[in-house]
């Protein structure tokens, strides 16, 4: 007989959740949200709601697998697709590493130093590199080198204290300045419930596609299995929990991108890359005033900040898992536990805070550009995971596989994220 979940404080039950919101938003969707906003107003805001809406079926079909069989899904994926899976997940994950660590040090070093400059354009610059791109530098260290001393000082605990302050402050900066910026509520109200795309066959498609496809994370949506390890949840009876806090966690994301799109389409959005954040900054300061551009500075360091130190901790969880699934099934050694103590673990952390750092040196358009390539292909093969896995009562039990309306929605996952990331690679490679 299961037992019943235990009652724990109300903050306790949404903490994955909320994590999962602070990891999965950074300066991507900052961008995605002005732009789309920029360009096709609020009459595209149903789409945010339909993105976090099938990122919340993806996490939930997770949590489903690794609560009704406690093991992970990188696990049930190792154990049941063979060598061929467990060989180009690890490349994958290597690549992916590389891409977003290094994308993530970009963004909050072009964000903090907008916040306090540490060189004077008026300097020399000897190296050919200006003074946006040094301060960028040497604040991406400076972001990186932190999140891991956070990160093995504090362990768990510590880490999510510290993403609980991140993600109330740019959630708190982000929907105020939507609410002071925004007089036409009655159309916000109806680009929530009135599906339309305005500039259809002008770009508007190629924007909607976009604004659903960059609402939440990618590989990082694995991670919320070790999460709710970390709070100790273990056990079919944690589901309604998880479901909740997923539901708190994506309606946060949600209203996140909602408040962006608002902001994008009362002001004129220029420029692109990690950069536009000051450039967004600097428009708002003729609407809201200096308080209002350092406002939503230091609101967007608190979400590119809590991307980079959700990554940090949480990835080396994923190289931790498999390295203890591989020392186990081919090296006959004793399994450690998946715990940020574990040398793996370190060593993952370590690596993923530092060799990402030659990305530094090149132009943030073009990390994100390949960035954008590999994340393409992440979600559509995750879909078809839980297609797999929980479609099978021999796997996952007869009363925990998916339902026919959840085996709907993945089928739609998978076309929907196939299409779209599809498209990102073909605007990648003519842009």
């Amino acid at each position: 007989m299961n037992k019943p979940a235990p009652n724990k404080h109300w903050l306790k039950l949404i903490g994955p959740g909320i994590l999962v919101a602070a990891t999965g938003v950074g300066a991507g969707d900052l961008a995605t949200g002005a732009f789309t906003g920029s360009h096709l107003g609020v009459a595209v805001l149903w789409a945010v709601i339909v993105g976090a809406l099938l990122k919340y079926v993806l996490n939930e079909g997770l949590a489903r697998w690794q609560l009704a069989t406690e093991t992970t899904l990188l696990e049930g994926c190792v154990t049941n697709f063979g060598r061929t899976v467990q060989a180009v997940f690890i490349v994958y994950l290597a690549i992916w590493s590389f891409l977003v660590g290094a994308a993530l040090m970009s963004a909050t070093g072009v964000t903090a130093n907008a916040i306090c400059p540490l060189f004077a354009e008026t300097d020399t610059a000897t190296d050919g590199l200006t003074a946006a791109a040094k301060g960028k530098i040497v604040y991406g260290f400076l972001h990186s080198l932190v999140g891991v001393i956070l990160i093995r000082l504090g362990g768990y605990r510590l880490f999510e204290k510290v993403m609980s302050v991140c993600i109330a402050t740019m959630f708190i900066t982000v929907l105020v300045t939507a609410t002071l910026l925004t007089t036409e509520w009655w159309a916000v109200g109806r680009g929530l419930v009135w599906p339309t795309i305005p500039h259809l066959h002008d770009g508007g498609l190629s924007w909607t596609i976009a604004l659903m496809g960059g609402v939440g994370g990618t590989v990082t949506v694995l991670c919320y299995g070790y999460w709710i390890r970390e709070e100790d949840r273990r056990g079919i009876e944690y589901l309604k929990t998880c479901r909740i806090d997923l539901a708190v966690g994506y309606t946060m994301t949600a209203l996140f991108g909602i408040g962006m799109v608002i902001i994008g389409s009362t002001i004129e959005v220029t420029g692109g890359g990690a950069g536009l954040i000051v450039t967004l900054a600097d428009q708002l300061q003729g609407r809201l005033g200096t308080v209002g551009r350092w406002a939503f500075l230091i609101g967007a360091w608190g979400a590119v900040t809590s991307s980079l130190l959700g990554v940090w901790q949480s990835i080396p969880y994923l190289f931790a898992d498999y390295a203890g699934m591989m020392h186990e099934k081919y090296g006959e050694r004793e399994r450690q536990p998946v715990e940020t103590t574990a040398r793996v673990y370190q060593w993952a952390l370590v690596l993923i805070a530092t060799i990402p750092m030659i990305g530094l040196w090149y132009g943030f358009k073009e990390m994100q550009k390949l960035y954008a390539i590999v994340g393409a292909a992440f979600l559509p093969m995750l879909a078809v995971v839980l297609l797999v896995l929980n479609g099978s009562p021999r796997l996952i039990g007869k009363e925990h596989r998916n339902r026919p309306l959840t085996t709907g929605l993945l089928w739609l996952i998978l076309l929907f994220f196939t299409a779209s990331g599809g498209w990102a690679i073909y605007v990648a490679f003519t842009k």
